[in-house]
C-alpha cells in the first residue's frame, strides 16, 4: 500500500480580516456577486479551473437560497456586529486517483451526510487547473435554521438571578420556570456612588433608586448548543478522520492500493518543523515519520496551496 496525498483544512470567514461570505463565495464558485452588506461587487468569472460547484440545503432551509448570492447574502444580514464571524471554510485536497466524476460524487456525499444532515447550509465547488493539484472548497453557514426556515441565534441572554443567596444564570424560556421557584432578577441599583446588583424589592426596600432597567446578565450570553457543537475542535477532528475513510472508500472502490493517513500528515508537519522545537512529541513524531517514509509525502503535500484570499 502507497500513501495518497492528505489536506483538510478548516478555518472561520470573519469581517475582522476584512473578508465576507459573498466575496469568498463568488471566488470558489468562479461567479460574479455583489454583496448586499457593504456593496461590493465580486468578479471571479474569468478565474480558471472550476470542475463543480453546487449549494446543498437542509430540508427546513428556502428554496430560494439554491441561488448562492441570495444565501450567502442572507447570512450577511443576519450578522450585524463588526467583527461577525460568517462562515466556516473548509479546504480539501481530492485524490488524483479519482476522476471528476468520483471526486464529485465523494465531495456531494460527504458534504450531504456529515454537514447537511445536521442543519448546515453548505456552498461546494471543486477546482483542477491540470497543475497536480485537484481540491474542494467547501462553505458552511454557522447558524442553524428553525423549523421555519429562520436564522437561530447563535447566543441567547442569559440572566444571572439569585435565590437565597446563590446565583444561577437562566435563558428567558428557564426563567418562567425558575421564577415560580423564588429565582429572582437583579438589577442595578445607586449605591451612593457606587451600582450594586439587587433584586428590586430588596433595593427599594432600603430606598434605593434603580440605575438601569436591563437586569444582570452574563457578558456573552448562553451559546446556541447547535453552534457549540458545530464549533468543537471534537467535531473538527471527527470531519477530519470521516473524510479520510470516505476518501479511503473511495480508493478501494476503483481498486487502487493508495491509501491516506491522517498520522502520516502529521509526520510530514513534524519533518518540516525547525529544530529549535524540541520535546519527546517531536521526537516521537520523527520516529515514526522515518518508519512510514513520510519524505516522500512531504514533497506531494507541497502541491496543496490552493489560493483563497478574498
Amino acid at each position: 500500500m502507497s500513501i495518497a496525498i492528505y489536506h483538510f483544512e478548516a478555518k472561520v470567514i470573519t469581517r475582522t480580516t476584512g473578508r465576507t461570505a459573498v466575496g469568498a463565495a463568488a471566488y470558489m464558485s468562479c461567479s460574479e456577486m455583489t454583496s448586499q452588506y457593504d456593496g461590493i461587487h465580486h468578479n471571479y468569472t474569468r478565474k480558471q479551473g472550476l470542475v463543480f460547484e453546487k449549494v446543498f440545503l437542509p430540508e427546513n432551509a428556502p428554496a430560494e437560497w439554491s441561488d448562492r448570492e441570495k444565501l450567502w447574502n442572507a447570512v450577511e444580514a443576519a450578522e450585524t456586529s463588526k467583527d461577525s464571524r460568517l462562515a466556516r471554510q473548509i479546504i480539501l485536497a481530492l485524490p488524483i486517483e479519482l476522476n471528476h466524476d468520483q471526486q464529485i460524487r465523494l465531495l456531494s456525499d460527504f458534504v450531504q451526510r456529515f454537514f447537511v444532515s445536521d442543519g448546515m447550509c453548505a456552498d461546494v465547488a471543486i477546482h483542477d487547473t491540470g497543475d497536480g493539484n485537484p481540491h474542494a472548497h467547501i462553505m458552511l453557514a454557522l447558524r442553524p435554521l428553525d423549523e421555519k426556515g429562520k436564522w437561530q441565534s447563535k447566543t441567547e441572554k442569559e440572566y444571572l438571578c439569585v435565590k437565597d443567596g446563590e446565583e444561577r444564570g437562566f435563558t428567558a424560556a428557564e426563567f418562567k420556570a425558575a421564577q415560580e421557584e423564588g429565582w429572582k432578577k437583579q438589577y442595578p441599583y445607586k449605591v451612593g456612588k457606587k451600582k450594586m446588583y439587587m433584586v428590586p424589592s430588596e433595593a427599594e426596600a432600603q430606598g434605593y433608586k434603580r440605575a438601569s432597567k436591563y437586569p444582570k446578565c452574563t457578558r456573552y450570553g448562553r451559546q446556541n448548543p447547535t453552534c457549540e457543537r458545530w464549533s468543537d475542535v471534537i467535531m473538527l477532528d471527527s470531519w477530519r478522520t470521516c473524510w479520510a475513510g470516505a476518501v479511503n472508500r473511495a480508493l478501494e472502490e476503483i481498486g487502487s492500493r493508495e491509501r491516506v493517513d491522517r498520522e502520516v500528515m502529521l509526520c510530514a508537519v513534524w519533518m518540516n518543523s525547525p529544530r529549535s522545537m524540541k520535546g519527546l512529541r517531536q521526537e516521537h513524531w520523527r520516529r515514526k515519520a522515518s518508519s512510514l517514509n513520510a519524505a516522500k509525502l512531504i514533497a506531494r503535500s507541497a502541491r496543496i496551496t490552493p489560493c483563497c484570499a478574498v
